[in-house]
């Protein structure tokens, strides 16, 4: 068998690539074996503000412009609803973080998206002495339902296998690779915290967070923005909330865990003060870069062999762009933007 592309891993930024490859009508065969579920339990929300700082997320007004129609896109052509588009309320602290706000304000990437007037409501469950301020244009993509609804894609199409990718049968030729039965130009690595275990790039400096998320049900809070606190409150439908995220550097598992269920727990009775019941818990490892940058890039011996990697926390924003950006690197012999490329490590 015979392909342009050999995908290893079906997350956010395989499938941004996929979509590259079958726009350009490349032939590709995916693999993935579940070993990694970072995508699968994102928050998956976009929103191009660090409301921690009041600071402008990287390139977020780029990605944003290449994001937004990547996912419309996507549902039509998959016949699926996973943009849910909200207000995001930041739940003030303390006047000094009012004062903050104003002074981002000034900031001409922020302007746009932040709305001068703060919101002194009061909303029924929700602990906030300091008042909010709305940050405009922001929401959510449903990033389980999307790359579940992808896989189906592909399955259908005989374009992926459910299978471990076994590193050992990779052959590398003088312009191609081998794996198996397959002949490939490239195989174009998208593994997420897996590939710490890639001989080919686990050299790259990547950092694993565990993040974890609970789901639970409160009938009496009746919010329909994202509620960004000390923790953010995602409202999902039905009186359902995901509430999140934890960061933990050294368990290197996606099993829940108590301790993130009761540093959760704590977490949320500072933020609302309704009855609630907790109706699910999940895990995933992210994976981060010290520089808060993503890897991408070809292996510095072996031509054949690519990376896309290291999306972080804002992977529904970065992917599309990176993807692009790679595509055409591989495809056209455009830059890779030095940010990230890996030959900065």
């Amino acid at each position: 068998m015979k392909v342009d592309y050999i995908i290893v891993g079906l997350g956010l930024a395989g499938l941004a690539f996929v979509e590259e490859l079958i726009a350009a009508e490349k032939t590709f065969l995916v693999f993935e074996d579940d070993s990694q579920t970072s995508s699968l339990v994102a928050g998956g929300v976009y929103n191009p503000v660090i409301l921690k700082r009041f600071t402008p997320v990287w390139n977020a007004i780029e990605q944003l412009k290449l994001a937004l129609p990547f996912y419309k896109k996507l549902e039509e052509k998959l016949q699926i609803k996973v943009d849910e588009k909200f207000i995001t309320k930041k739940s003030f602290k303390s006047i000094e973080d009012q004062n903050n706000w104003f002074a981002a304000l000034d900031k001409p990437k922020l302007v746009d998206y932040l709305d001068p007037k703060l919101d002194t409501h009061n909303y029924h469950g929700v602990l906030a002495d300091f008042n909010f301020g709305n940050v405009k244009h922001t929401g959510r993509i449903d990033t389980q339902k999307l790359v579940e609804a992808y896989r189906d894609y592909l399955k259908g199409k005989n374009l992926i296998r459910f299978e471990n990718f076994n590193y050992a049968d990779v052959e590398l030729k003088e312009n191609t690779v081998n794996y198996q039965d397959i002949n490939a130009s490239k195989i174009v690595f998208c593994e997420g915290f897996g590939i710490k275990q890639n001989p080919f790039f686990n050299y790259l400096p990547l950092n694993e967070a565990k993040g974890e998320l609970l789901t639970i049900h409160a009938p009496e809070l009746k919010i329909d923005f994202l509620l960004k606190s000390t923790l953010f409150v995602l409202p999902i439908g039905n009186h359902t909330y995901k509430v999140g995220a934890t960061f933990n550097w050294k368990d290197k598992t996606s099993i829940p865990s108590k301790e993130g269920k009761e540093e959760l727990i704590d977490k949320l009775k500072k933020v609302i003060n309704v009855d609630y019941t907790i109706v699910n818990q999940t895990a995933g490892v992210r994976p981060t870069v010290k520089d808060r940058r993503p890897l991408v890039g070809v292996h510095p011996e072996y031509k054949q062999l690519v990376v896309l990697n290291g999306l972080g926390t804002r992977g529904v924003m970065i992917a599309p762009t990176v993807a692009k950006n790679l595509y055409k690197h591989l495809e056209k012999g455009e830059n890779l933007d030095e940010e990230i490329n890996i030959t900065r490590f």
